[in-house]
């Protein structure tokens, strides 16, 4: 293996012509720098200079054909080094984070955006998922940080930071009476078909949307079935009944789908919205990529 500390001082002595000033700029002694450009030579089977009066040098053919090459292996290798200081600071390298759709209502691109602004440097790989299927990912190692829906209905080994606390507001297709309203009282929507979220996939919105209507004193009529919030949305907009969603599904306004305020909502069915992270393997680009997540909602 090539001595990288020689192909510098082949590349100075290149670039000078002259051991002296090559020895100069390299602050070590003449005669070392002639040592080891000789069995750098002897490495390669080749002689790279020839010897000419007062230190001088020429390159031989083979100089010249290795020069360019010695210049790019001494350009990889600085970034190479650059590379990795970069990722052991959480300033490069790549972070891979999973996300819920629902925070494709704004909570994602305010993170990604003022986190890109910040760490240009680190390529983000983001992948939408369940939570339930984020937290099996992280734990995996397959992502190093997820955006998940609370409350998780299961043990888990990552660390959760909570980012921001809802409660549900009502879904109606534009067509429904009850989007005449203003706002509702949960009972209003006793009466009514739901669009529900999947216990397999969403355990977490549909125990707190199944428990918020059994608190009102009633069962819902399931009759659909989503996983993702932007899915149940879907069900509203044809439709197929009405839904109980988190209240930052709003901030994307569909002229179909009418959102209203439920006044009596109770507060033993809040949700929210968690970063998670393995706190025993996270990488540094994670742990910045968690505090401009606290940042940016302001629950430092």
């Amino acid at each position: 293996m090539l001595d990288l500390r020689r192909i510098r001082q082949f590349v100075v002595l290149a670039e000078t012509l002259n051991f002296r000033r090559a020895a100069e700029r390299l602050h070590i002694a003449q005669p070392p720098l002639s040592v080891s450009i000789q069995k750098l030579e002897a490495e390669l089977g080749t002689r790279l200079f020839e010897r000419g009066g007062a230190g001088g040098v020429s390159l031989t053919p083979s100089g010249q054909a290795a020069l360019p090459l010695a210049r790019r292996l001494l350009f990889h290798n600085a970034q190479l080094v650059s590379v990795a200081a970069a990722a052991a600071a959480g300033t490069g390298g790549s972070l891979r984070i999973g996300f819920v759709g629902s925070t494709t209502h704004g909570a994602l691109q305010r993170i990604v955006g003022l986190f890109r602004a910040e760490y240009p440097g680190v390529e983000l790989v983001l992948k939408e998922s369940t939570s339930v299927r984020i937290m099996e990912r992280i734990e995996g190692g397959e992502l190093d940080v997820g955006l998940v829906r609370t409350p998780l209905m299961a043990s888990a080994q990552a660390l959760l930071t909570p980012l921001l606390s809802e409660e549900f507001i009502a879904a109606l297709p534009q067509g429904n009476p009850l989007a005449q309203a203003p706002v509702l009282k949960l009972r209003d929507l006793a009466d009514e078909s739901f669009v529900f979220y999947a216990r397999s996939d969403a355990a977490g919105l549909q125990a707190m949307a199944m428990l918020a209507c059994q608190l009102a004193g009633f069962l819902p009529r399931v009759t659909q079935e989503a996983t993702q919030v932007q899915t149940v949305l879907s069900l509203v907009e044809s439709g197929l009944g009405v839904a109980l969603v988190p209240s930052i599904a709003q901030h994307t306004p569909n002229p179909r789908i009418a959102y209203r305020r439920i006044v009596d909502f109770p507060a033993a069915a809040g949700i929210g919205l968690a970063l998670a992270l393995r706190g025993d393997l996270a990488s540094p680009a994670a742990l910045r990529f968690r505090d401009v997540a606290v940042r940016s909602f302001g629950t430092e």
